[in-house]
């Protein structure tokens, strides 16, 4: 089954199948973690074609190739390695806040409040009219038709949506104009002359800077994989945007980090400086934001020709939901995937459950960094700005689609690594807010093993100008 998914992945590349054998798995595949979703192959497949990736631009800048090994243990573990931080010894919290969750509304179905930012959690909390209290919530939820709960709360500015079945999803116009969509695309935005790696480079991306305009988890990661190579990455935020902090502890490893605010014009010509001298802007935010401020893929193939642009949006730029707020919670919401955890493996109340990992967030995160790899060996053979183009709907379909494990090899699943496990994969970091103790990469490279070059930060510690 694993040498089929990552068969999905390889054409992306315009590799032949042949390709998988260059890459060494060790360890079992799901069930690792009690889901009945893939989400060890998937992640095991989608770092596999990383390396695969990797491997080709190594060989650009030296001639040489390396050798390739994931382990599909340590594999599932990233999928949460917002899990596993601890700062100065103490656990670093993943709580979700208390409103956050689903809840019984009328005719026997449920709803999901997406509350960890308090924006989204403010608007929710209007279209229902109680206090930021989960009892309350609780009692409005029930008052309401989930369908109608949802169009409410997305009107509103929140995320959030009805629990849907599988089938209820492929039915719906949404769930039917994923169907029709690629995984990811690559696709040639403009003209521009070959951009060949320099042999000096010590490491697969050295020399290759990347814009990091992206929040949460997928898009950050797509940003910290680059940097494990060798890219200097930037990530770009505002003082304004809400933030939750302790992700960066997870996701800003090796990254420099700095905030501009794009409702100013001084602001928007820094960024405008950035991107000249760019070779990767990572963008994260609904189809059009960024457009408003003169950063399409297009304006930015003009601004810099040859740069590849990776775009990320919850549900994809087709479809009536083109534009609706999403997070890895609320496609498994909308798309049948809480229903199933649920049936399979019950909550300790009735009804839908997330399954024990960020699945679609990492996968993205993962292919995102795949994509710009692969655009960039384009643009060093061939020329070109390029945009790789995904969604988190998507992914979430790639994975329903690599199907389900059986139920019966699902009874006393752990939910927990071993310590020794999670110490092997772990390391330690001296942040500027204290030692943090975090996963490390995953991939095993022969001649570059991945790392990070500088800690991770806090927000805006940086300024936005790169470095000499």
């Amino acid at each position: 089954m694993l040498k089929d998914t990552l068969n999905t992945l390889l054409p992306i590349a315009g590799w032949p199948e042949s390709r998988a054998s260059e890459v060494e798995i060790t360890g079992s595949l799901d069930p690792i973690l009690p889901t009945p979703f893939r989400i060890t192959e998937t992640a095991t497949a989608s770092l596999a074609a990383l390396g695969l990736a990797v491997n080709d631009l190594w060989e650009l800048r030296t001639g040489r190739r390396q050798k390739i090994a994931v382990d599909t243990r340590q594999s599932t573990a990233s999928l949460r390695s917002g899990h596993y931080l601890n700062m100065e010894g103490a656990a670093v919290s993943h709580a979700r806040h208390s409103i956050m969750g689903t809840y019984p509304a009328k005719h026997g179905r449920w709803s999901y409040i997406h509350g960890n930012f308090p924006n989204h959690r403010a608007a929710a909390l209007k279209v229902l009219g109680v206090p930021e209290d989960r009892e309350a919530v609780q009692k409005a939820v029930a008052q309401w038709d989930a369908l109608e709960l949802e169009d409410a709360v997305i009107a509103a500015g929140g995320a959030g949506g009805m629990v849907r079945t599988m089938d209820e999803w492929a039915q719906l116009p949404q769930g039917i104009a994923i169907a029709g969509l690629p995984l990811m695309e690559i696709v040639k935005i403009g003209d521009s002359p070959a951009e060949p790696l320099l042999p000096q480079g010590e490491r697969p991306l050295s020399g290759i800077r990347v814009l990091d305009l992206t929040r949460v988890i997928a898009g950050p990661t797509c940003g910290r994989t680059l940097a494990e190579h060798g890219a200097e990455v930037m990530k770009i935020t505002a003082a304004h945007l809400p933030s939750l902090g302790r992700q960066e502890y997870d996701t800003g490893h090796g990254k420099l980090s700095a905030q501009l605010d794009l409702r100013e014009a001084k602001d928007v010509e820094i960024l405008r400086g950035l991107v000249r001298k760019a070779d990767v802007f990572s963008q994260g935010y609904r189809p059009g934001t960024l457009g408003g401020r003169g950063f399409t893929p297009e304006a930015l193939a003009q601004l810099r020709p040859g740069i590849v642009v990776v775009s990320l949006c919850a549900f994809s730029h087709a479809g009536p939901w083109a534009s609706r707020r999403g997070f890895d919670t609320v496609i498994q919401t909308v798309s049948g995937m809480t229903h199933r955890q649920g049936e399979v493996f019950p909550g300790a109340a009735p009804g839908p459950q997330f399954y024990p990992v960020s699945a679609i967030d990492f996968l993205t995160g993962y292919l995102m960094a795949f994509g710009a790899m692969v655009a960039l060996k384009r643009r060093a053979l061939k020329g070109g700005s390029w945009m790789v183009r995904i969604s988190l709907a998507q992914v979430g379909r790639w994975l329903v689609e690599r199907g389900q494990v059986p139920e019966a090899e699902l009874k006393d699943v752990a939910k927990e690594f071993t310590p020794a496990e999670l110490e092997h994969w772990s390391m330690i970091s001296n942040t500027p807010v204290g030692r943090l103790r975090h996963l490390g990469p995953v991939i095993r490279l022969s001649e570059t093993p991945p790392r990070w070059d500088k800690p991770t930060v806090p927000l805006g510690y940086h300024q936005p100008v790169w470095p000499v």
